[in-house]
């Protein structure tokens, strides 16, 4: 069995707000600086909004100066899939949630040490959960 979430486009559309399903199920993008989570510095997890899946740990997270929330790395291997991104003109690395194919946002390498990656992430694709 396979432990992919699929779901119909009417069940995710029930699932989420207007603005979460234009993030994550249509790789849209939310304004600089506008999301929950561009400038919260609770400890705890961050977890796909799709499926609930755990991403990012707070102590990867840093101020990365461009609006939205950015992480060094995911919290452990295999939580997201990088995909090729040639939209607007553009060539970028499209990051999503692995179990459920969530567009999270996009990943740079010109993030800190120790990985260099800048996960540059849609406060509207994450919950924050600080009991994790």
């Amino acid at each position: 069995m396979s432990d992919k979430v699929t779901k119909t486009d009417a069940q995710w559309r029930e699932q989420m707000t207007a603005d979460e399903y234009h993030v994550c199920r249509e790789k849209g993008t939310e304004r600089a600086f506008t999301g929950a989570y561009w400038d919260h510095w609770e400890p705890g997890q961050y977890h796909c909004t799709g499926c609930g899946e755990p991403l990012f740990d707070a102590e990867t997270k840093f101020d990365a100066g461009c609006g939205w929330p950015s992480f060094n790395a995911p919290l452990k291997d295999g939580v997201v899939d990088e995909h090729e991104d040639l939209s607007f003109g553009m060539r970028r690395v499209e990051v999503t949630c692995h179990k459920c194919g969530c567009h999270l946002g996009h990943v740079f390498p010109d993030g800190p040490a120790p990985t260099g990656q800048r996960y540059c992430i849609n406060s509207l694709s994450i919950k924050h959960d600080q009991d994790t």
